[in-house]
């Protein structure tokens, strides 16, 4: 009883079980039905939408195409009537181009009947000229034959008679008509040559000042006077022997002269000595320093001067050597006439004078700048001035006709091209200039150069300065090759020579001067 019913329990359960899990089945498959509904409609919904986009946006492409269409329409339209337009315009040129044509044929027509007629015209003039010339022949003939009888002779004799009486006639009057041209064209030529020369001086104004042989050194206070002359003149004897200028201590205030027929000499010696008054310090050791910078200073001033001097002119490709001979110019004169204004006065003159003559004016300012280079030799030397300016500028790759015309302007060779006469006028015109030269100071220079040279001649001299103007020539030797009873010796030479070869006024003194120095260097 019990076993069944604990069976009818476990059926009970079973079946309770079985109800159950039938029960949840059937929720779940009807949850699951309303998700698939559910689904459904959303997916129907998602369609409708997709539709309705699909539908605006097809009609948004086709209102895009339609517009592309009608745009691409009209630009098609517009190009077809362009053409169109072009094509009007091309039968317009032909057809005015027919007309043009056909008029041009209509008068052609009517030209060629008018030159028939006037051919046929020709001809007939022709006819009758020939029927009068035979008849002129006829006639001529009989005259002549009459002429011969009456004369006696020939036809021909008669004509050589004729041809000699006319030919001397005509030679006369053709010697007179030459005469004539050849009178005016010197005086045309001469008219035209004063013109061009008052020109071309007219537009070249330059002041000139005339070298002279001293130059003035101002200073602060009289104070630094003592500083310079040194301890019993110790400073300006070490000045006066490093840079050969006399230095001219006076009464004058706040100022002294540095005198020299050298130019380079007497700058080297003034900025010698702006320096040492500016730094203070002023002793023998260091004026021989200030004195070889100084020196080097002016070498490299010298290349800059030249090359400002061929900037301002125009010149282009000068060689570096002729540059630097034209910076040494500044410092020469000529007949007491700076060299360098001179020759940058006669390359302005030969370019103005060459423009008005037609020729190159840079060439010819080229050759008028380079035209007195061979007064600025490194050393002295025989050979014309000229002569050797032309052969550094065939050295240095000058062109030929700027060669001939410095070697032409003395008339030292041939002149071969138009620039030659060009600057030896225009270097006439700047020396010929009032105040320009002065023959006295260049024989005054060279007189001192000739001094210094007879110095030089001797042994064991190292340097040779003439001073005071010529009245004095102090001469430094080498104290290891002469010795003090020799430098007496060879300043007595010295004098005898110059009073020798020499012609001066008043006397020169001859100062020897020999300096031992002792020179150790603590390390």
């Amino acid at each position: 009883m019990e076993t069944i019913t604990i069976t009818i329990i476990i059926i009970s359960l079973v079946v309770g079980l079985a109800i159950g899990f039938g029960i949840a089945k059937f929720m779940e498959t009807k949850k699951a039905s309303r998700m698939i509904l559910r689904a459904k409609k959303s997916a129907a919904g998602i369609l409708k939408e997709a539709k309705q986009e699909a539908e605006g946006i097809k009609k948004d492409k086709i209102l895009q195409a339609k517009e592309k269409f009608i745009e691409l329409k009209t630009e098609h339209e517009k190009v077809i009537l362009g053409r169109d337009k072009k094509i009007a315009d091309a039968e317009k040129r032909v057809r005015d181009k027919e007309s043009q044509v056909s008029s041009e044929l209509s008068r052609n027509k009517n030209l060629n009947k008018e030159l028939e007629e006037k051919i046929n015209d020709y001809n007939h003039r022709n006819e009758v000229l020939e029927k009068k010339q035979e008849d002129v022949d006829k006639l001529h003939k009989s005259k002549v034959q009459q002429l011969e009888v009456i004369s006696g002779l020939s036809a021909e004799d008669a004509k050589a008679q004729l041809v000699e009486s006319l030919k001397d006639t005509a030679k006369a009057d053709a010697m007179a008509s030459i005469q004539e041209t050849v009178e005016e064209a010197k005086l045309t030529a001469q008219q035209e040559a004063k013109k061009i020369i008052i020109n071309t001086i007219q537009r070249i104004g330059t002041e000139e000042a005339i070298e002279n042989c001293v130059s003035v050194f101002n200073l602060e206070s009289d104070d630094v006077k003592g500083r310079i002359i040194g301890r019993e003149g110790r400073n300006i004897r070490a000045i006066e022997a490093a840079t050969g200028v006399e230095i001219i201590v006076d009464d004058t205030p706040e100022a002294i002269i540095l005198s020299c027929f050298d130019s380079v000499r007497r700058e080297v010696a003034r900025l010698s000595l702006h320096k040492l008054v500016t730094d203070g310090r002023i002793h023998p050791a260091r004026i021989e320093e200030v004195v070889k910078k100084t020196s080097k200073q002016i070498d490299e001033e010298i290349i800059e001067v030249g090359k400002r001097t061929v900037i301002d002119l125009g010149i282009h490709g000068l060689h570096p050597e002729l540059i630097k001979t034209v910076g040494r110019m500044k410092y020469r004169s000529s007949y007491g006439q700076n060299l360098l204004q001179h020759s940058r006065e006669v390359a302005k003159l030969c370019g103005v004078m060459a423009s008005e003559l037609g020729l190159n004016p840079k060439l010819a300012k080229r050759a008028g700048l380079l035209h007195d280079i061979g007064k600025v030799p490194d050393s002295e030397t025989e050979v014309p001035h000229a002569i050797l300016g032309m052969e550094w500028a065939e050295k240095y790759g000058e062109k030929p006709e700027v060669c001939n015309a410095i070697g032409a302007h003395h008339d030292e060779i041939e002149m071969n091209s138009l620039l030659s006469p060009i600057v030896q006028v225009c270097d006439a015109i700047s020396g010929a200039r009032p105040g320009a030269r002065r023959q006295v100071l260049d024989s005054y220079i060279q007189r001192l150069k000739d001094l210094e040279d007879i110095a030089f001649g001797f042994g064991g001299v190292k340097k040779a300065y003439a001073i005071q103007a010529g009245r004095e020539l102090r001469v430094i030797v080498e104290s290891d090759r002469v010795s003090d009873d020799k430098a007496a010796n060879l300043s007595f030479e010295i004098s005898q020579k110059i009073q020798t070869d020499m012609t001066y006024p008043g006397q020169v003194k001859v100062t020897v001067i020999r300096e031992t120095r002792a020179v150790n260097i603590a390390k």
